[in-house]
């Protein structure tokens, strides 16, 4: 981790218009001081992101919100103060950041992240942080600040070192922009987790109307080499063309006998998680011409693990 001199470093660059990459306990975020726009066009620029596509602002906690909305709710400081610090993100009403962190929108993302890195940094810079993941837009998301630099280098002014995330998966994404909350991205916080909190239902909608938010197109964190997803059972019949070089990511104990490379993937939703991007990059440094990965099981916890390799693999699939 890093000395108060380091951080302080990193909030004075930061202050100054600079882009500075820092962990969070989802995945590496690309920062920018979010009350400065040309500092956020940097962010797009290096991450050759949709001006429309809104970046999450990063926050000390439930006592920011009103700084950033002017239509909080009783329900969004309650979820702030039980969920934060963590990987949650609340989508409310009545933006007051500037419209290129929102794409236009009148909503707007917050989230307080759980890191100490991350932590420390917001404090020392005494602002919110807006900040998408540290990669190139569309691509497999940063879990180590070596992923950063092999994909960023010296685009950004300086990154931040905070080992491994401890999560793995970007957060959920609730909205509270309508009457009912909305989970529009899913990460570690469950639905189930929010609904018994709330004592309400939630809905759950993977492309939804008339709102953006990051992570939903439908091809996203995607490897440069084609990915596919499928069944074991689709894995045990399929068979590939002559010279054809494989690498399967799996998850079942039945070994197969064709991939050039079987990656052997942790059988619990929360370790796979915190492997799955590494697990990614690291296959697609090699020689392969495709890269399959087993369907994740049935159940709530595998949820976000299915939302990331179901967009991850969509150009290979359509």
């Amino acid at each position: 981790m890093h000395t108060d001199a380091t951080i302080q470093h990193a909030a004075k660059l930061l202050e100054d218009g600079a882009v500075v990459a820092f962990p969070t306990e989802t995945v590496y975020g690309l920062g920018a001081d979010a009350t400065n726009p040309r500092a956020v066009e940097k962010i797009f620029e290096i991450k050759q992101r949709p001006a429309d596509h809104p970046l999450i602002v990063h926050i000390r906690g439930a006592e920011d919100l009103s700084r950033w909305s002017s239509n909080v709710s009783q329900t969004a400081y309650e979820l702030a103060q039980h969920f934060w610090p963590g990987p949650l993100t609340l989508i409310l009403s009545g933006s007051l950041a500037h419209a290129c962190i929102t794409g236009g929108q009148p909503s707007i993302g917050l989230r307080a992240p759980r890191h100490p890195v991350a932590q420390s940094l917001i404090d020392a810079l005494g602002k919110g942080i807006a900040a998408p993941s540290a990669n190139r837009f569309g691509k497999i998301s940063p879990t180590r600040a070596e992923h950063v630099f092999d994909e960023l280098g010296t685009s950004v002014d300086l990154i931040l070192e905070g080992g491994d995330c401890e999560v793995g998966l970007e957060s959920t994404i609730l909205s509270l922009v309508s009457d009912r909350p909305c989970i529009l991205r899913p990460g570690a916080v469950s639905k189930t987790e929010i609904e018994e909190f709330l004592k309400a239902p939630v809905d759950a909608i993977t492309r939804p109307e008339g709102i953006r938010a990051s992570g939903l197109l439908d091809s996203h964190y995607a490897p440069n080499i084609p990915l596919r997803l499928m069944s074991f059972e689709a894995l045990s019949e399929f068979r590939p063309q002559e010279h054809q070089s494989i690498a399967v990511m799996r998850h079942s104990q039945t070994q197969l006998d064709w991939p050039s490379m079987e990656m052997s993937m942790p059988l619990n939703a929360v370790d796979y998680g915190k492997k799955l991007y590494a697990a990614l990059r690291q296959l697609d440094r090699g020689p392969f011409d495709l890269l399959i990965a087993e369907t994740p099981p049935p159940g709530e916890s595998w949820t976000a693990i299915l939302d990331r390799l179901t967009r991850a693999s969509h150009d290979s699939m359509s």
